[in-house]
């Protein structure tokens, strides 16, 4: 139980917690993290919630159970489709991954229902430099099925236009289109 183990340090504040589930539906705990995690949009998608003001707003000392966060116990947390996170980065698969450098020459982001855009420092124009992270956008997609969050996804990507650094783009194409 997340709780349990945040009490058992002592650690009283909105968190990140992560399991493995296997096959059989076991949960192992991995990590607990005090802040909010690059995949966060996955669990926002999928439940409505605004983790990041949920966070902000516990922080200030509200209750989940109070009216502007409306968390009571975890049956008020549902679970609707799936949610799918694509983080597209200057990394070069074909160069082992290593980050890519240079100026954006073109952008053009996806759009549409369903379909999440968490952008940084990506715009014409601008500059990246080996000193960041790599990320240029998450598209995080919805839908109500598995195979139909992994179509958005594609979409999304290939509507995606990004010039002047090498992206990670077809590599993730590669990914979703896996039957695995």
């Amino acid at each position: 139980d997340a709780v349990k183990i945040a009490k058992s340090v002592g650690y009283i504040n909105a968190g990140t917690v992560e399991f493995l589930v296997d096959k059989q539906g076991n949960h192992y705990f991995i990590e607990m993290n005090p802040r909010i995690q690059v995949e966060h949009t996955v669990t926002e998608m999928v439940t409505g919630v605004d983790l990041v003001r949920s966070q902000i707003l516990i922080a200030e000392g509200y209750p989940l159970s109070d009216p502007q966060i409306g968390i009571s116990s975890q049956s008020d947390v549902h679970q609707n489709g799936y949610a799918i996170q694509c983080r597209v980065t200057t990394e070069d698969p074909a160069n082992n991954f290593a980050p890519d450098t240079g100026k954006i020459t073109a952008y053009r982001s996806s759009g549409g229902f369903g379909i999440r855009l968490d952008a940084g420092n990506t715009y014409v124009g601008a500059e990246i430099s080996p000193y960041y992270d790599s990320l240029l956008v998450k598209i995080t997609t919805l839908d109500n099925t598995f195979e139909g969050a992994c179509r958005k996804a594609l979409r999304a990507l290939s509507e995606t236009r990004i010039r002047g650094v090498k992206t990670n783009i077809s590599f993730v194409t590669n990914i979703l289109n896996h039957p695995t």
